[in-house]
């Protein structure tokens, strides 16, 4: 196996990897930079995302040595808004014998820029994207380098997606241990309730229901002043600031 190989092994791995602070942005940074250093006279990469409401929109971009920044406008005819809208493949060979995009041409040539590849991210769980690489090099992505692109995209997609499923089961966890947690709160003020009045365990419920409704506070954090009062010895006080004088309130 030769050393090209095992670096583009690497880089496979690596751009795939997700650690437990990384979100879109952190990945996609990650995965440009992998990428400029891994393709030869890659001078130029972003990603593109499109935009629930208006023009598609650049989140991450990366510059090689050679290469200035570049700023396109993705408002008119460009191959990145064709990209996203059809979910194909873009490749413009030679910017000085291209016809179509005028303006995105433009633009490649004042940062001499000769060539461009724009390919579609595979993705399942994240808005569509696209990734454009641009080089000095004329006819740059014809050959064995836009296979190398080609790999890194589908691993780009894979990544993207994990780091979404990731941080989405993270907030459904998250939420879950939080509906827990006020579940054994509002069942302690339901037994403060008890103990103080002498009822049962759905008659305390309905008061604290009740009470929380006159007082507009949530139930949970209404359960938790009650259990923390109870806990300092204000209980009396907290009941009459919430109008809670018996089973019937």
């Amino acid at each position: 196996m030769t050393e090209s190989v095992l670096t583009l092994a690497h880089d496979l791995v690596e751009m795939s990897r997700l650690v437990e602070d990384d979100d879109v942005e952190a990945i996609t940074e990650r995965f440009l930079d992998r990428l400029v250093r891994t393709v030869p006279d890659c001078d130029h990469a972003m990603i593109t995302v499109e935009t629930p409401d208006g023009p598609a929109e650049t989140i991450a971009a990366k510059r090689g040595p050679r290469a200035t920044d570049l700023t396109v406008d993705l408002t008119g005819d460009n191959p990145i808004g064709e990209a996203l809208r059809f979910g194909e493949p873009r490749r413009i060979g030679d910017v000085e014998a291209e016809t179509r995009w005028t303006a995105f041409t433009g633009a490649l040539s004042v940062h001499e820029l000769r060539s461009c590849l724009v390919l579609p991210v595979p993705t399942k769980h994240s808005p569509p994207a696209v990734l454009t690489l641009a080089s000095r090099t004329p006819h740059h992505f014809d050959g064995h380098a836009y296979d190398i692109v080609l790999l890194l995209t589908l691993h780009a997609g894979v990544a993207f997606d994990n780091v979404r499923v990731y941080h989405d089961s993270r907030t459904l966890v998250d939420n879950l241990t939080t509906a827990l947690q006020s579940r054994h709160t509002i069942g302690q003020a339901q037994g403060v309730l008890m103990h103080r009045f002498g009822i049962d365990a759905e008659t305390g419920f309905a008061v604290l229901k009740r009470a929380s409704q006159h007082a507009n506070v949530k139930l949970r954090d209404l359960a938790r002043t009650l259990v923390t009062a109870q806990e300092d010895g204000e209980l009396t006080e907290a009941l009459a600031k919430h109008g809670i004088t018996g089973p019937n309130t």
